[in-house]
């Protein structure tokens, strides 16, 4: 092969950054987690203010992402800092965590959330049509049009940047407008119901549901720890909802002048989206009650907390739109989980070229083909992807990476106090506004939270510390055998 064809093309500019930032953010999650974070909090006011710190916290964390981003320019983003921070083990288990669970889990749930909603169009595509029966393994038809979904956008990824480029650009536009659409369209209407007047009346009062040993809700007063607690828990959700913004330093090797372009596309990208999720949640309380009953019929009386399987997007878009709304907000979140996907698909892969350059991965995915991209490593990805939406275990995966991808984001940030002491000389075209201090916070703020999941989530938490430490003896395996890698990738 070439050194011509061994070279990413540098074809993406400001605008393809903060697309693939805000279409990889923007998935399902902001028209469903807003439940369960209702059901931790109960108040509106701590439910907006959950909203405003996930905020709060994740453009802090893009802002300080981009120091490091303008030092070190490379395809693989993330897993080059680690590994220049600290050391190739470190690096290698942020690597392995994404190939494992965090890219390849989030690219099956999204999937997989995309089939669910294409059944609304056409029923027989659903997850309850099982198309085979193996005992141990039932395949439906959704899992199917999932799995599809990822071969189509990995196909469009194969044949160069520029297919997935506009499928971000037109997806991200969409559901952007789409979204923004929802927002006025639901604070308007919702200005002639009286939910604003009733959800902010006692903002401030919060209280817990939780399920007692007969399955049934109870609530309970939040004070004291036991809010701090409930409001800990209640971000689980949010920022899962906000996370993958750090997806666009994967492709540092294909922006055009990268230390300046994804440094801003991180700030503008993430600014936006969360902007547009605090917004959307205002809208939400502007059109249904916060408190609801899980029996109810309808759905005002059911709620935010209650709303049919969690989709408080649906039930907010009914009280503008009526029955019509269900096909509106299938075609939304249709869209939502298209352009989301393909910036997954197209950014994941370049972590394992990366790896690959490093003798980490497999040899292939360190090669680019005829149209500049990692042929292998996106083959291998949707593979993975295709094979964990056949498991069914996206799911609780994804609820294991939350945890994991927090602790790298931890990781990665503190990474910036270890390479400013070790190396203090070198090319920083961006510094960290308000460094030490923003980053500080965030590493406080994101360990207590850490702190909360281990704690009340240990589950959660010690399965998704489980699948980082497997890779250790991985990471000795690969070391063990022949150098593999063509240089260092950073």
């Amino acid at each position: 092969m070439t050194e011509k064809l061994e070279k990413f093309k540098q074809q993406l500019g400001l605008l393809d950054g903060t697309m693939l930032v805000a279409g990889s953010m923007i998935g399902s999650g902001i028209f469903i987690v807003t439940a369960d974070i209702a059901r931790q909090v109960g108040s509106s006011g701590y439910l907006l203010l959950t909203w405003i710190i996930t905020g709060i916290v994740t453009v802090i964390a893009a802002l300080s992402y981009g120091e490091l981003a303008g030092m070190m320019p490379k395809a693989g983003g993330q897993y080059v800092y680690i590994n220049r921070a600290y050391n190739r083990l470190t690096g290698f288990l942020y690597g392995w965590t994404v190939f494992m669970v965090i890219q390849t889990g989030t690219i099956a749930a999204v999937a997989v959330a995309f089939a669910r909603y294409t059944s609304v169009f056409l029923p027989s595509w659903g997850e309850n049509n099982i198309l085979f029966d193996f005992g141990f393994l039932k395949i439906a038809s959704s899992q199917v049009v999932a799995i599809a979904l990822i071969i189509f956008l990995t196909a469009i990824n194969l044949i160069g940047i520029q297919g997935g480029r506009i499928i971000q650009l037109t997806f991200t536009t969409a559901k952007i407008l789409g979204l923004a659409g929802l927002i006025v369209a639901g604070i308007y209407v919702g200005l002639n119901y009286d939910f604003f007047a009733q959800n902010f009346s006692n903002m401030w009062d919060a209280s817990q549901l939780t399920k007692d040993a007969g399955g049934n809700w109870v609530s309970g007063s939040l004070g004291g720890m036991s809010l701090l607690t409930a409001f800990g828990l209640a971000m689980v959700g949010s920022l899962f909802a906000a996370d993958a913004w750090n997806n666009v330093t994967f492709i540092a090797g294909e922006m055009k002048n990268p230390r300046k372009n994804i440094p801003l596309s991180l700030a503008l990208g993430t600014f936006v989206v969360m902007t547009i999720y605090l917004l959307a949640n205002v809208a939400y309380l502007g059109l249904l009650p916060l408190h609801g009953d899980p029996n109810g019929t309808d759905v005002v009386s059911r709620g935010i907390q209650f709303a049919t399987n969690d989709r408080v997007g649906a039930a907010a878009a009914s009280q503008i739109f009526g029955n019509v709304a269900v096909f509106i907000m299938a075609a939304l979140i249709m869209v939502s989980t298209f352009g989301c996907n393909n910036g997954l698909v197209l950014a994941g892969a370049r972590v394992y070229y990366a790896m690959s350059k490093d003798g980490l991965f497999f040899k292939r995915a360190g090669h680019l083909n005829q149209y500049g991209v990692p042929q292998f490593a996106l083959i291998i990805q949707a593979v993975w992807a295709s094979v964990l939406c056949l498991s069914g275990t996206y799911g609780d995966l994804l609820d294991y990476a939350t945890f994991a991808s927090l602790l790298f984001y931890i990781v990665t940030i503190s990474g910036i106090f270890i390479l400013r002491r070790k190396e203090p000389e070198a090319e920083r075209p961006y510094k960290v506004w308000g460094y030490p201090f923003l980053p500080i916070i965030y590493i406080i703020v994101a360990s207590a939270i850490c702190l909360d999941w281990l704690v009340f989530k240990t589950t959660m938490t010690g399965l998704g510390l489980l699948i980082v430490f497997l890779g250790v003896p991985v990471y000795y395996f690969l070391l063990n055998k022949p150098q593999q890698g063509t240089g260092s990738s950073y």
